[in-house]
């Protein structure tokens, strides 16, 4: 299987959705108290960057 570029950048946007909605259910569901803000910020923090990575398919 050849990988090029966009292909690389699509599979990391995939992996930090992933990871990004994992630490925003963490800190919802698993971490109530004051460290469940860390974890959903980390995760908004995740889609944020997933979202640059898809932008940039097709330009790189």
């Amino acid at each position: 299987m050849s990988m090029n570029k966009n292909t690389v950048l699509a599979w990391a946007t995939f992996i930090m959705l992933l990871m990004g909605f994992i630490l925003i259910g963490l800190g919802m569901y698993r971490y109530a108290d004051i460290a469940g803000w860390g974890f959903a910020s980390v995760g908004v923090g995740f889609l944020a960057n997933a979202w640059v990575f898809n932008a940039l398919k097709g330009r790189v």
